[in-house]
């Protein structure tokens, strides 16, 4: 039975008083559910598709595009998306537009520490922006860097005219992208285009020793048995392990200058989550 006095005081009496059977539907199903939340904005706003995010959306409110990638994924993605959209919450939102940000975060060095760092789930990968961008050090004045971010355009550019022209979506063109016997001239191009911008985001770093030694192999992967291993194009282990070591000391680094100034992380409040938001 609908009960009004369960209508939110927020929500249009005119509207909700016109659709009684969908308001019930949802005092039904969400609010049980909602009532012993810990958050506040999800208990106290049960109605709401969880939290309305306003620290994201206005941290992202000046840009035209912004980055993303998904929580969990079984490859190492990021893409561009326009800002008036509503974000699923299985997606992370950077407040990022430069193609150098995009270069940097979608390059195997990024993808190293977010692999050792993230979590998986199944054969999947799974990013945590606390854990896999707030940690990571970004190159400095990386904005500012052209050469990166011609490699990320080019890059970015060449993917999304390829994922038009085959009517592919991401995990199918990295699928191709990733197997030996893919070589198409297309998904050739695109393993030098990525190889490229991974050298330019080394040298971003000042690692021009490793960005001149950094060719990327097809590694066959484990496989359960009966299932044909897979092969995968990246950097050999050994020098996987030099770049996250390199990657740890500048992280280390960072973190004994950010104390010693004085500097501290402003993650916000449970009313004004940004969690979703990395804010350039």
């Amino acid at each position: 039975m609908f009960d009004e006095r369960l209508v939110p005081t927020d929500y249009p009496s005119n509207v909700a008083e016109d659709w009684p059977d969908l308001i019930s539907v949802v005092i039904r199903l969400v609010k049980p559910e909602r009532d012993p939340q810990k958050r506040k904005a999800l208990r106290e706003r049960w109605w709401q598709y969880a939290d309305k995010r306003p620290g994201l959306y206005r941290a992202i409110a000046p840009l035209a595009r912004v980055l993303v990638t998904s929580q969990i994924s079984a490859y190492h993605c990021f893409a561009f998306l326009p800002v008036g959209l509503i974000f699923a919450h299985r997606l992370n939102v950077f407040a990022f537009s430069s193609n150098a940000a995009f270069a940097t975060l979608q390059s195997s060095a990024h993808e190293i520490w977010a692999r050792a760092f993230g979590y998986t789930l199944e054969d999947r990968n799974g990013y945590s922006p606390e854990d896999c961008f707030r940690t990571f050090p970004l190159p400095r004045d990386l904005q500012a860097n052209v050469t990166v971010d011609a490699s990320g355009e080019i890059y970015n550019d060449f993917r999304s005219t390829l994922m038009i022209d085959r009517n592919e979506g991401l995990t199918k063109t990295y699928n191709r992208f990733h197997t030996r016997g893919e070589n198409a001239p297309d998904i050739a191009r695109l393993r030098v285009l990525h190889a490229e911008m991974d050298g330019a985001v080394l040298r971003a770093y000042g690692w021009d020793d490793l960005a001149e030694r950094a060719a990327p192999k097809f590694i066959e992967q484990d496989a359960d048995e009966g299932k044909t291993p897979k092969t995968r194009l990246d950097w050999p282990a050994e020098f996987k392990d030099e770049v996250l070591a390199r990657l740890l000391a500048l992280n280390a680094e960072r973190a004994v200058a950010e104390r010693a100034a004085g500097l501290t992380a402003i993650i916000g409040d449970e009313d004004d989550d940004i969690d979703e938001a990395a804010v350039a």
